[in-house]
């Protein structure tokens, strides 16, 4: 039985959260045979999947195909999709299609970013009954546009705007906050000042939980290495090495060998032969 929003929502003071960003049925099998509490399908497959320099390209229906795989991958951990940029600015009414479209794709929740600004879309999906993330801090559908790759909460003025964030999203009833490349001390003040759990990335270690990208934890990803991200291996190098080996065994004729391969019977090929001559 999947994890719910109100295991995440107990888990806030208690244990911490971990949560990682996801995009396919085979990595979701593996993250949730690890025990991650929580997999998220993250718009940013369009620069990891799909190649884009940024999420802005990203369409409801790219995310609506990452969640079906994700979902379909998992058996424990919650599964929370992001809205991509555009499929809920415009209004309350298409903030909730779309919302349904991800939840009928297999999310149980979905994520969006900004703060004081999109409170009320986020009460009104929250009020039919689906669960919100929250994101403030970095935004990267719309910080990249405006300020580039910076991180947040460095003043007093911009703290007290992203702690007010916060609570905004709070009382809209999100059940989380992620909390991205915001100062570590502004980043303890909001965990501490609101109930529902904070999860950050690259926001120091007093989030309730934290979230990685599976492919920049794991070396896979080498467009953008960033500073928060922890590399626990180094995948790209060893996949590169054995596919050069493939390539060599292939051309030496090393591969496939007997052991790989399929025969007929001697009786059957003898017969196959005598009539083709």
């Amino acid at each position: 039985m999947p994890k719910s929003v109100r295991d995440i929502l107990s888990m806030k003071n208690s244990k911490k959260i971990t949560v990682i960003t996801a995009y396919d049925y085979t990595t979701s099998q593996l993250c949730d045979k690890a025990g991650v509490d929580m997999m998220l399908v993250g718009d940013s497959a369009g620069m990891v999947m799909l190649g884009y320099d940024n999420t802005i390209p990203v369409t409801m229906d790219q995310m609506c195909l990452f969640t079906e795989a994700v979902a379909r991958g998992r058996q424990n951990a919650l599964v929370v999709a992001d809205m991509p940029f555009m499929s809920y600015q415009s209004s309350k009414s298409q903030a909730i299609a779309n919302a349904g479209k991800l939840i009928k794709a297999g999310a149980d929740a979905v994520k969006l970013e900004g703060g004081v600004e999109i409170k009320d879309t986020i009460h009104a999906i929250v009020e039919i009954g689906i669960p919100v993330m929250g994101h403030i801090g970095f935004q990267p559908q719309t910080t990249t546009l405006q300020e580039g790759y910076k991180v947040q909460a460095k003043t007093k003025d911009a703290a007290i705007k992203l702690i007010d964030s916060a609570k905004a999203l709070e009382e809209a009833g999100v059940f989380c906050i992620t909390l991205e490349m915001v100062t570590k001390e502004v980043s303890k003040i909001i965990s501490g000042s609101i109930k529902v759990p904070t999860i950050g990335i690259g926001s120091g270690p007093d989030c309730d939980g934290q979230v990685l990208v599976v492919h920049d934890m794991l070396g896979l990803y080498e467009k953008i290495k960033p500073k928060f991200a922890k590399r626990y291996l180094e995948l790209s190098s060893d996949i590169v090495h054995a596919i050069e080996s493939y390539k060599s065994d292939v051309t030496s004729g090393k591969f496939p060998g007997a052991e790989h391969s399929f025969s007929i019977d001697k009786t059957e090929l003898d017969r196959l032969k005598k009539e083709i001559g």
